[in-house]
This record gives C-alpha cells, structure tokens and sequence, in this order.
C-alpha cells in the first residue's frame, strides 16, 4: 500500500507538470478560462461544471479539481481514474505511466524509489511528504509553546503535528516589503481516512510563540488537501469534523478521547469525505457565513449516507475562543448538552 501511495503521488506531480496537456487528452471539449479548465464532467461533456485548476494558489494545488454540480473531487490520477472507468488503482497507474511515456513500472522499481534529492514541484504532494519529514517533534517546540497561549494544554501525543524552525514563506502582495522568507512554522499532516498522508498545512509562527506571524496569510496548505483533513484520533462510527487546527483542539482539551478532524478551512470541511463506517458526525461550526455554508452541505452529504449530523455551535466565533474567554469547565460544560446520551458515557466530557 505504501509502495502504491508513493508511487501515486510522483505520478501525480508529473502530470500535474503538464496539466493543460493532461486536459487537451482526457477532457478535449473543455476549454481554458482563467486559471482553470473547464468542462461539463469528468466523462469529458461539454459544459462548465467542472473546473481543473491549472496555477497553484493558496486554495488549492494545480490539477486539483472540482464537479460543482456532483461534489466529486480529486487530483489528475483521480480524474484519470473516473474519465477512464478503472476499477483498480493499478490500472490508473499503468495509463498515466503510458501518457507519460514512463519506463514500465517493473523497471522502476528495478531502479529504486525516487530519491529525496530529486527537485519536487513547489505544493506538490511529494514536496508536502518531504516538508514534514523534514520537521521536528512537536513536544518541547516553539509550537508547543505557541498552543498552549491559546490555551491548549494536551500538547503531547499528536503524532499529526510537528514543528519546523525556519519554513519557508512565499510573501504575497498584500505582505509589507521586506517581510522575511521564513519563519518558524507549525506543520501538520493532511491523510486521507486511512492514514495516508496526502499533503501537509502550514501555521507559520511569530518568532516569541506567542501568536502567528505578521503575514497576510499566515496558514497555507499543500499537496493534496481537498476531502483530506489532519486527523487526531482515528474514527470508526463517530467524530468531530470542524475547519480549524486550533478549534479541533479546543475540543480536545474536553473531549481527549474523542476522534476529530480539522479539515483546514470551511470550504475543505464541506467535501470532507467520511469513513465508510461512521454513524454519527458532530460538526464544530465556526460562527460565520462560511460556516453556515459548510453546515449546509454536509446536512445534504449525511443524509444521502445515512450519518446523523449534529451541530456544536461555540458560544463566540469558534471554540478557541470560547476556550480562552470562558475557560474549559465552561466549555465543558456548553458541550456536553449537544452530546448523544451514550456518547456523553463513551468520551467522558471532562468537567474539572
């Protein structure tokens, strides 16, 4: 499995180099507009449904894509994979290598894994894996330090979270000139729901720990993030789902044994994709247009599986705040009334 994930994931970077080729062969009656090529679905029907993106922002990675009217997303193997009807992964493989014009795939395990010192492509998955295996444990850090000034105090056993001293940080035009290129940063891995690790966010960090850095854009994600989340726990039949990192372990301070998502942002919690078993989702809302937005969605995606969706609504605008203004016991406390009876049991609010 893990030989495929990687072998995956640098398929994925190298047609994400030629992503417009990639379009012009799979998806031929679509067109260029903007940053995005646009098309009717994945089957290739003309139309505007569908839009591939084709320059990396800071929303999302190139050839990532998005069906407005089905839901469905992924990256360009995905894509690939649904435009060609595979029903097995090896298949997709196989015909990217031939779009490509790779060796076959024997020979390259022949050769060996790709090796660390090879380039990889700016936000790529691939460079995403590397950014954090490249950081250091989260205990002891400064971001460690710079979660518990906002008051979360379970620092240890996060194996998603890690810490790097000098990440780097492309500024962007609404950043004041002579803002560094680096800062020490908060790194956290995004997986899929079976642990696989499909891109990494970024908190960069002021250099005291005390608040983020002075940026205009002080979280940024890379690699393959939609319908991924960074996970603390792992979920069976029940989980919290919410956008920020912070929010998530708000909840955990109160909630430590409960499975949680942070899926990084409103619109990503909106497509996160649920583990086939789950029965019960708890949505942490932020208190916003956006996150009335995301609540909205996932009341139409839960119902269509059969997952009963309830609503945690913080007290102010997320549970971060809530846990700073108004302590854990408070927050404990305002919880647990939203809580399943036999959940309430299960996760053991815990009131000091």
């Amino acid at each position: 499995m893990a030989k495929l994930s990687t072998r995956a994931a640098e398929l994925s970077e190298r047609l994400a180099r030629d992503v417009q080729a990639v379009c012009r062969h799979y998806l031929p009656a679509g067109r260029r507009e903007g940053r995005y090529w646009m098309v009717g679905d994945v089957a290739g029907t003309p139309g505007r449904s569908l839009y591939v993106r084709l320059f990396e922002t800071e929303r999302g990675a190139i050839g990532n894509w998005v069906d407005a009217a089905t839901g469905e997303h992924g990256d360009l193997l995905d894509l690939i994979r649904l435009n060609r009807r595979h029903g097995r992964l090896s298949e997709t493989l196989e015909e990217a290598e031939r779009f490509l014009r790779l060796p076959p795939s024997a020979a390259d395990d022949q050769r060996g894994a790709t090796s660390f010192a090879t380039p990889a492509r700016a936000g790529s998955a691939t460079a995403a894996l590397r950014l954090f295996a490249a950081s250091k444990p989260l205990t002891g850090s400064l971001a460690s330090t710079y979660l518990r000034s906002r008051g979360i105090t379970r620092v240890s056993d996060l194996p998603a979270l890690r810490f790097h001293p000098r990440c780097y940080c492309r500024p962007n035009e609404d950043d004041v000139p002579g803002t560094p290129g680096t800062f020490p940063a908060m790194i956290a891995a995004v997986t899929d729901n079976d642990g696989v690790q499909t891109g990494t966010h970024r908190t960069w960090l002021d250099p005291t720990g005390s608040a983020k850095a002075k940026v205009a854009s002080p979280r940024r994600a890379m690699g393959n993030i939609l319908g991924n989340a960074v996970r603390f726990g792992s979920a069976d039949d029940v989980m919290i789902a919410g956008e920020g990192i912070e929010t998530m372990l708000s909840l955990r301070e109160i909630l430590p044994t409960m499975p949680m998502a942070a899926a990084t942002s409103a619109a990503h919690l909106a497509a996160i994709q649920f583990p086939p078993t789950l029965r019960c989702l708890y949505v942490a809302r932020d208190r916003d247009v956006a996150g009335d937005a995301a609540f909205g969605v996932l009341t139409e995606s839960t119902q269509e599986a059969g997952i009963e969706l309830v609503s945690l609504m913080p007290n102010l605008a997320d549970f971060n705040d809530d846990l700073r203004q108004h302590g854990a016991d408070a927050l404990a406390e305002r919880v647990r009334h939203h809580l399943r009876e036999q959940d309430q049991i299960r996760f053991s609010v815990d009131i000091g």
